[in-house]
């Protein structure tokens, strides 16, 4: 079989085959035809039509992807338009800036949203929960997991924020990047990739 666009999930740490197979599953439910492939080394992105940064640990996630030269590959994806989506330690990494937690580690965050983030805004992992969302792009209740989740504590005036809990944001997007404190991976509620998927589409 042939595949006429790739999108990429950086799978250098984290949780990455759940996204894969989200994808995968919103592209048979179109019935496109598209490669899903996992990103472990530079090379790969600027040929992605899209780019999804999971959830994992973000002070090692954007180490590895300094170190490997992904970083500033996702960067000029995202300046030429491409989307990318970033779910939990994906959403810190898009952030403009963090708080005290990110400047202790050196986390070198790729500044593509301008947001500023909590690292831990809910608690640690075992403080792990589940609650209904009111999304905007969505047009009823989604059901968010939240592991060690970050937030938005504050963003730009060319952000969208599309959901909150607990006064912090926890979905937004900025032009052709959406970022979620949740993981919409971990569901069998596929709405929010196939939004992706429409990005990726209408570019």
């Amino acid at each position: 079989m042939v595949f006429f666009m790739k999108i990429g999930v950086i799978a250098i740490q984290g949780a990455v085959s759940e996204h894969v197979d989200a994808l995968r599953r919103a592209l048979a439910e179109r019935g496109v035809d598209a490669e899903v492939v996992a990103i472990k080394h530079r090379g790969i992105v600027p040929a992605c039509s899209g780019i999804v940064i999971p959830g994992g640990e973000s002070t090692t996630l954007c180490r590895l992807l300094a170190r490997e030269g992904i970083a500033e590959e996702i960067k000029a994806a995202a300046a030429k338009g491409v989307p990318t989506l970033g779910t939990c330690a994906g959403l810190i990494v898009l952030a403009k800036e963090g708080d005290e937690q990110v400047e202790k580690t050196s986390q070198e965050l790729l500044e593509i949203m301008d947001t500023k983030v909590n690292r831990n805004a809910f608690g640690r992992q075992r403080d792990s929960f589940e609650a209904e969302l009111k999304v905007e792009i969505l047009d009823s209740p989604f059901t968010g997991v939240f592991i060690r989740a970050p937030g938005i504590v504050s963003c730009g005036p060319g952000v969208r924020v599309l959901s909150m809990l607990d006064e912090l944001i926890i979905a937004a997007e900025q032009g052709n990047v959406l970022a979620l404190a949740f993981h919409p991976e971990l569901t069998d509620d596929l709405r929010i990739h196939h939004y992706f998927l429409d990005k990726i589409f209408n570019c």
